[in-house]
């Protein structure tokens, strides 16, 4: 059966090749902050959408990391690309992690953005059910958004979230990726990657805190990296564009081809 190519926006024509998705909430949209201080003569930026999100709504899957990793995959082929870096936020973080385990020969640098680890999350029973209901219930989304970027932001922005998590998630896609991200453990096949890695924390994000990060992603990769981003949560792209933008350049322009 051949691979569908994931809905994608090209942005840049530099020589540096980068797919960049988003998290459990929504579709690439969330970037769009970022999008004005891209350095696009160094870079070719190709923001994705998983299957089930945004322009890739009506791509059918099992909402797996091995899957969304191989779509990822079949992306670059389809764009000609040998070697790119990958940037993937939340959920996508942990996707990288795959990447890292199972197509390594394919990247020049990763960056998880606030990224689950490639372990299953522990969940008490209170914070199983906000999640795990989330798909149905919208207001879920909001509280989730707000808890993880410390309760410091306007309900314009939450509900904002809200409506663009609504517009950009088929229902189904979204519960099965809960189940992707919070039970799937590949923790194992991680230990010792020594593909390049960023993690990128937010100071106030209860949702992935940076201890652990520390605990998990960065004892596993060799050649792993930590920057807490200041004055951000879970949403570092939203939250503080210019910082984000200058601090994943930064990195990836240290593994650049040549």
């Amino acid at each position: 059966m051949t691979q569908p190519t994931l809905a994608h926006e090209i942005i840049g024509n530099g020589p540096e090749k980068v797919i960049v998705m988003g998290g459990w909430l929504g579709d690439h949209t969330v970037f769009q902050p970022i999008y004005p201080w891209l350095d696009r003569t160094t870079f070719t930026y190709c923001f994705a959408d998983p299957r089930g999100y945004g322009a890739s709504q009506s791509l059918v899957g099992n909402y797996t990391n091995s899957e969304a990793a191989g779509d990822v995959a079949a992306l670059a082929t389809s764009l000609g690309w040998e070697t790119f870096h990958y940037i993937g936020h939340s959920m996508m973080g942990k996707v990288a992690q795959y990447l890292s385990a199972h197509y390594s020969t394919l990247l020049r640098s990763v960056i998880g953005v606030t990224p689950v680890p490639a372990s299953a999350v522990p969940f008490d029973e209170e914070a199983h059910k906000l999640f795990a209901t989330a798909w149905e219930v919208p207001a879920n989304r909001g509280t989730i958004c707000m808890l993880t970027t410390g309760n410091r932001h306007t309900n314009v922005w939450e509900q904002y979230m809200v409506s663009e998590s609504l517009r950009t998630t088929h229902p189904d896609a979204y519960r099965g990726y809960f189940q992707m991200w919070s039970t799937e453990d590949f923790a194992a096949e991680v230990d010792g990657c020594e593909v390049p890695f960023l993690a990128i924390t937010g100071e106030h994000d209860a949702g992935v805190p940076t201890a652990l990060v520390k605990d998990t992603i960065l004892q596993w990769f060799k050649k792993a990296e930590l920057h807490v981003m200041s004055n951000a949560g879970h949403y570092p792209m939203q939250e503080v564009p210019i910082q984000f933008v200058t601090t994943c350049e930064a990195f990836m322009s240290r593994y650049a081809n040549g």
